[in-house]
């Protein structure tokens, strides 16, 4: 479904990513791992095609269900079927909770209508005539992956969606994320939570100083965990 060949990135001179081969299966839960800096968030921008829009340099190919994304622009790649979740989440002051979910296009032949959404998310349903920017930091969250749920995106690009969440909203990204799944959605997912990749992934790549240095399964994080934990610095 994904198909990420020789990526390279730059920010400046400063070279983040070094040749990445990736390639996550449709219907597939995928993580990035590896310290700050290792260039996962870059990677994600890279494939959403927002990293050349800051001035950013890149080289290689992106294919999406073997479509090349490289003359592509965002909002392209989102009718694609590309969606973003922000580690920021994204959220408009000017939208509603409800503006949110009901003004991006549907872009994918399998959108999750808002009585899904609602039964998914009902914190959403209950504040859905609140501006965005009021919900707590978990609420913005929702809003992040129900919204492109809504839109009927193929593929989630997710950001760190667990950072700062409690114990409790963890576990409802993660319920959340294997619905998806179930629904045919294809995820790579940044995540420095391992316990929670575990619980959601079916493979894990470990990105370190922008090189690809290993690929782990489930059973590989728990034979080889001394490895990932140095190379995570944990």
């Amino acid at each position: 479904m994904l198909h990420i060949e020789g990526l390279s990135a730059w920010h400046g001179e400063a070279r983040v990513l070094r040749e990445v081969d990736l390639t996550v299966e449709r219907g597939e839960v995928v993580t990035l791992c590896g310290r700050n800096g290792a260039g996962k968030t870059t990677l994600l921008r890279c494939v959403m095609g927002l990293h050349a829009g800051q001035s950013g340099r890149q080289s290689g190919t992106v294919r999406l269900d073997g479509q090349d994304l490289t003359p592509r622009k965002v909002h392209q790649r989102a009718r694609l079927g590309l969606g973003w979740v922000p580690d920021d989440r994204g959220a408009y002051a000017t939208l509603t909770v409800a503006e949110h979910l009901t003004l991006p296009p549907v872009v994918g032949p399998d959108p999750w209508s808002l009585e899904q959404v609602h039964e998914a998310f009902p914190a959403l349903y209950a504040r859905r005539t609140s501006p965005a920017t009021k919900l707590s930091g978990g609420e913005q969250q929702m809003l992040a992956l129900a919204r492109v749920l809504r839109m009927g995106a193929r593929v989630l690009l997710c950001d760190e969606p667990t950072e700062g969440l409690s114990p409790l909203l963890v576990q409802q990204v993660g319920q959340i994320l294997r619905r998806a799944k179930e629904h045919g959605v294809t995820v790579l997912l940044v995540e420095q939570n391992l316990h929670f990749a575990t619980t959601v992934a079916d493979r894990h790549y470990l990105l370190a100083e922008g090189r690809v240095v290993g690929t782990f399964d489930n059973t590989d994080i728990r034979s080889r965990e001394a490895e990932l934990l140095a190379h995570l610095g944990i």
